[in-house]
């Protein structure tokens, strides 16, 4: 039945339609409001769900691709180029859609994450109606990053996230908003500027097919994964097809590092977190419900679909190299956050280290680790947006997050105290829950090529534990400071979203497999191209 919709299409923008049509909601009626973004934001997700529980592994995606030219331009070139008859040349621009093992896991995490977070909205009381059609605009974008299947729907799709992001953060944060904003701005502006360039070099070096015309042959220029995929992983294909486009090894090693800096930005990679630590600092709680959940793992999925997939060589080349900023990542994220007094600057810290448990994944070369690398995003997706939930939960309470002024919570907020330690425990590595099993593929992938660093990381779990158990039991236990003895305990709007990713946490930790057969041939197409040996 969802073969014969475009349903990846209408998973995009429906949150789209959401947006417009809250534009045309009056601007008192709250109610209205939040009903129509609640509305179009689990829409999508329960087709989400229904489109994870149909889909089949070993088929694949290929039923519900989505494909259609919406702009064709001809190029003047020299006819002389080509080698095999080519008489005429074309610019096409495709809107192509489709899923597999890899993005529909993230597809779900998003549908989830972007519900939660809009629950988790009810904190919100100022400009409701911005609010939300930014929220839902960024929701399309979201969906189309990993739907897309061609390069320029993709940076389309990319690009629409930051403009609601900055306002999102800008408008709706903390004291220091306005600078986190622009930071967010900055860093992930320019990002997109180095992803630009790669993206132009690849279609115009590798993007290239061939189709018989009312003139002759007629050479066509597009962003089409299945086309960059198939002339990238024949060597000689571009020579073959046109000598004067082929793509060197020189223009190969530029468009990868180009990608390689513009999605570790996103991730983000050491030294190019800063700019995360404010977002997370500074951003509403449910913004940061999506940023740290969802946003930040648009990198790891730019890393794995462009990096691993399109260029296997130059990733084995430089596999020490990521897995050495996997490990500093780790280390890093986790040593600063056993410092911290801030219990938000704490969880930001910690996404800082367990992205570098994603790079490990990718930087392993097989199908152990990169499956590794999309669970502990997934996780580490379910995790955050819980623990930032709660944040956003304690500071209505208590107006403040800072743990050296709370304590003894656990009496007077006993559900929100043992929420907390369960994510807690799941963001340490408790087996049983899902950051456990992300950490262990990802740690099992990387160890036969890398020991050494493989050790190394395992180290940071270490921390983790200082830095988890540290702020959770000094904000639950102990003391209870008299100004917080009246508070009450979470309502029921905020308590759900709360069961149902505690409850996801739990599922996937216990049941793995669950995710796993949905990944299980997303990677054969990269294995079949990895060079065997790549260990350092």
């Amino acid at each position: 039945m969802l073969e014969d919709l475009p349903i990846l299409s209408i998973i995009a923008f429906l949150p789209l339609l959401g947006a417009l049509v809250t534009l045309f909601l009056p601007q008192g009626g709250s109610r209205i409001i939040r009903f129509t973004a609640l509305v179009f934001t689990f829409a999508p997700l329960l087709l989400a769900i229904a489109l994870y529980i149909s889909y089949e592994p070993a088929v694949g995606g290929g039923a519900f691709a989505e494909k259609l030219t919406w702009l064709s331009i001809p190029l003047n070139m020299d006819a002389g180029l080509s080698n095999n008859g080519v008489t005429s040349y074309r610019l096409l621009f495709d809107y192509r859609m489709g899923i597999d093992g890899i993005s529909l896991p993230l597809v779900l995490l998003t549908g989830v994450v972007s519900s939660m977070a809009a629950l988790a909205s009810v904190h919100i009381r100022k400009r409701r109606k911005l609010y939300y059609f930014l929220f839902l605009l960024l929701q399309t974008g979201m969906y189309g990053v990993f739907l897309a299947r061609d390069l320029t729907l993709f940076f389309i799709f990319f690009e629409l996230t930051l403009i609601p992001m900055f306002f999102l953060i800008g408008i709706w944060g903390y004291f220091g908003r306005e600078q986190a904003a622009n930071r967010f701005l900055v860093y992930n502006g320019l990002g997109s500027a180095f992803m630009l360039l790669a993206f132009l070099i690849l279609i115009a070096t590798a993007g290239f097919s061939t189709a018989p015309s009312a003139t002759g042959m007629q050479l066509t220029f597009s962003g089409s994964y299945e086309v960059l995929f198939a002339n990238l992983s024949d060597p000689n294909a571009a020579a073959n097809l046109n000598s004067a486009m082929h793509l060197s090894d020189p223009l190969k090693w530029s468009a990868f590092v180009l990608l390689i800096v513009a999605f570790g930005i996103k991730l983000p990679i050491f030294p190019l977190h800063t700019w995360m630590l404010k977002v997370h600092a500074e951003a509403a709680p449910p913004v940061v419900m999506i940023h740290s959940g969802i946003l930040l793992k648009m990198g790891a999925y730019g890393l794995i679909r462009f990096g691993a997939f399109l260029f296997p060589d130059q990733l084995d080349s430089w596999a020490p190299v990521l897995a050495t900023l996997g490990v500093v990542n780790i280390l890093y994220g986790a040593i600063l956050a056993c410092a911290q007094k801030e219990f938000k600057l704490v969880l930001a810290y910690s996404s800082i280290s367990h992205m570098g448990i994603v790079l490990l994944g990718v930087a392993s070369l097989n199908e152990t680790g990169l499956e590794g690398a999309v669970f502990q995003s997934v996780s580490h997706g379910l995790i955050s947006a819980l623990l930032f939930l709660i944040v956003g939960s304690l500071y209505e309470r208590t107006e403040t997050t800072r743990i050296d002024e709370l304590g003894g919570l656990a009496r007077v907020l006993p559900f929100t105290s043992g929420i907390l330690l369960t994510a807690g425990l799941a963001s340490l590595g408790l087996p049983g829950l899902s950051g456990f099993v992300g950490e262990l593929l990802s740690f099992m992938g990387l160890f036969d090529a890398y020991p050494w660093l493989t050790a190394a990381g395992v180290l940071g779990l270490l921390f983790a534990a200082v830095y988890v158990l540290r702020s959770v039991l000094s904000m639950t236990y102990g003391g209870l400071p008299d100004r917080f003895a009246a508070v009450r305990e979470v309502r029921f709007v905020e308590a759900l979203p709360m069961i149902v990713l505690t409850a996801l946490i739990v599922l996937i930790g216990v049941y793995p497999s669950i995710m796993t057969d949905i990944m299980s041939h997303g990677f054969d197409g990269m294995i079949k191209l990895l060079q065997p040996g790549h260990g350092g």
